[in-house]
């Protein structure tokens, strides 16, 4: 995003050393205690207590966080502090434009989560949203991206052109009697259903217990295909079973 770019240029000319020190930089805690100490002076003006009691504050609606980790996060901004080139801004517009871009990204991460919201409650009111999350490894985003991006499955006579428009089918070469099937898949569908669905597959392969997709693809790895090569196979396999499970109206193990 063009807003989150400009952020990046403009904190570079102000505070660089306070990346990592929240870890997520975009994270509402760190944005909000960037907003609030945006320079060097700022921080060293404050006490530690001052810079945890004002930590604590923003999480005030969290759980999980404890003295620790907030102990952690004011010496990792003294440590910042240190490494920083700048202590004071030249230019007090640097600091407007931060503050400005600030408040942007947090409005956008508002409007976004409350956009989130409204699709899940939209998506819980849909049968094939509970159904497609049978299949190990589609949660809730995913299974709303999926539905989203499919709308009615009855669109697809054949599961090989729900495959077509996922963008996940391999490409042909063809010239004169030669025809060569590439690995290259062609990306001709909906990019953010081909996402939905590789991220699926890695969700399936690393916390699921989805063994069906694990076999099929240890079997495609045993056949020499490389890592990526293996997750579209996957991908494809799964949109197989989604449109079997979409058509019959019924869970992954029923079908």
């Amino acid at each position: 995003m063009q807003t989150k770019l400009q952020f990046q240029a403009v904190l570079d000319q102000v505070f660089p050393a306070y990346r990592g020190v929240f870890g997520a930089m975009y994270s509402n805690v760190s944005l909000r205690f960037l907003h609030g100490f945006p320079t060097s002076s700022s921080v060293l003006e404050a006490s530690e207590e001052t810079l945890k009691m004002t930590i604590h504050a923003l999480l005030s609606s969290k759980r999980g966080r404890s003295e620790k980790w907030m102990n952690e996060r004011v010496q990792r901004l003294i440590e910042a502090v240190k490494q920083n080139p700048f202590r004071e801004t030249m230019y007090e517009s640097h600091l407007i434009n931060l503050k400005i871009l600030i408040s942007l990204i947090l409005q956008y991460q508002e409007y976004l989560a409350m956009l989130e919201q409204t699709i899940d409650a939209l998506a819980t009111e849909i049968e094939e949203y509970d159904l497609i999350q049978s299949i190990p490894g589609i949660g809730p985003k995913i299974a709303a991206t999926i539905l989203s991006e499919i709308g009615e499955v009855d669109r697809f006579d054949h599961p090989k052109k729900l495959v077509a428009f996922a963008g996940i089918d391999p490409s042909v070469f063809a010239s004169g009697k030669f025809t060569a099937t590439w690995n290259r898949i062609t990306k001709r569908g909906s990019r953010q259903l081909r996402y939905a669905l590789v991220m699926a597959v890695q969700c399936g392969l690393i916390r699921s217990r989805n063994t069906r997709i694990k076999e099929f693809y240890e079997r495609k790895r045993a056949e020499g295909k490389p890592h990526k090569v293996a997750l579209v196979a996957c991908a494809n396999k799964r949109v197989h079973w989604l449109y079997a499970i979409l058509k019959s109206k019924k869970s992954f193990r029923s079908v």
